[in-house]
């Protein structure tokens, strides 16, 4: 029996209800600035492996860290690279998961071409980024609600999932119409992969760390339609650092879509938008090989800018390739008078914090 004689014995995945979704010029517009962004990156890499190979070390790193953190798993700053890159042993819980999505990475980084998106693949991810937790791999034995907690200290249900009963077959029936719609072209492949990532996250199948699965499935899908910017530029990162609106068209895109009412196009145009900042990134820094004195500049106040909590020269120095030591110091320097940063400590080991203005 095929996927689409399947398909017509049951109900259509929500987000994909419509065969032609009529979309707005903003959002045609980013996915051709998408296709002019990946064009170009296909000649970056042929003509600069050496700083491929650093940003794809970079991109594990925050990965790992920020798709973790967004979920509230931290690990100390000077533990990341040995956990990331050095395949350090795990210390604890939050260092087995960050471990893992480590892990998750590899496995989408090398083999993503051979996995097909179904529960076995999403059942994998989140074992593996989950660690030694009693339910990795696990759909949800109990129903879970999406809350927001008030600063009054009042909870507010914003978002019922599928119930723990209906997920194994809502998973099915997502990944079959998702891989119906592929097979079909009933769709752009950019806004196949916002659908299945929205109706993953309103699903909400396993007990803990569905944001962190959503992400991996949003890189292997990508990576799937030919966008591998996600080797080389931290998606994740990138979430966290919109976070506030990444909750916020979540929250606008899943309201009615158990009646399958709702209105993609909040989440669709974020998404859009994230690829393109990954996209811009790529750019930036693959041009910036051999930057001048001005784009060296505003080269490392892009990487301050890009980092969270406490950070060092060090830290800088990883994200500005041929960028020396002493002209770090001079923008750290730079900024500290205008105080847009602060150092916490002194000598060449020295912390520094960026300041909300």
């Amino acid at each position: 029996m095929t996927a689409g004689s399947n398909l017509q014995r049951r109900k259509i995945m929500n987000s994909f209800k419509s065969d032609n979704p009529e979309l707005p010029l903003s959002s045609v517009w980013l996915m051709n600035a998408i296709s002019e962004y990946k064009g170009k990156q296909e000649l970056y890499t042929k003509q600069a492996p050496q700083i491929l190979k650093t940003l794809t070390e970079m991109a594990l790193i925050e990965s790992a860290e920020s798709s973790n953190r967004i979920e509230g798993v931290t690990v100390d700053k000077d533990r990341l690279k040995p956990l990331v890159i050095g395949h350090s042993k795990p210390r604890d819980r939050s260092e087995e998961e960050v471990a893992g999505y480590r892990k998750a990475l590899d496995l989408i980084h090398i083999k993503y071409d051979g996995l097909k998106i179904n529960a076995k693949i999403i059942k994998e991810l989140h074992h593996l980024c989950k660690g030694e937790s009693w339910d990795a791999g696990k759909w949800k034995e109990k129903d879970n609600d999406i809350i927001r907690k008030h600063p009054s200290g009042r909870v507010e249900v914003i978002f019922k999932p599928v119930s723990a009963q209906k997920t194994p077959a809502a998973i099915d029936q997502l990944c079959l119409t998702y891989e119906h719609s592929i097979d079909q072209l009933k769709f752009p492949s950019l806004y196949a992969v916002a659908c299945l990532i929205l109706d993953f996250l309103c699903i909400h199948p396993f007990r803990d760390g569905n944001g962190r699965v959503s992400r991996l499935l949003t890189l292997l899908a990508l990576y799937q339609h030919g966008f591998s910017v996600g080797k080389y530029i931290s998606f994740e990162r990138i979430v966290e650092q919109s976070k506030e609106t990444y909750y916020e068209t979540l929250n606008k895109s899943s309201q009615e879509w158990h009646k399958g009412k709702h209105d993609i196009l909040p989440w669709f145009n974020y998404f859009l938008g994230t690829v393109v900042k990954a996209y811009k990134e790529f750019e930036e820094r693959a041009e910036h090989t051999s930057p001048s004195r001005g784009a060296k500049t505003a080269l490392v106040q892009a990487a301050i800018e890009r980092q969270f909590g406490k950070f060092s020269i060090s830290d800088i120095e990883k994200e500005c390739l041929n960028v020396s030591r002493i002209m770090i110091k001079k923008v750290l320097s730079k900024m500290q008078t205008s105080q847009k940063i602060k150092c916490l400590g002194k000598g060449q080991a020295a912390r520094w914090k960026r300041l909300v203005s």
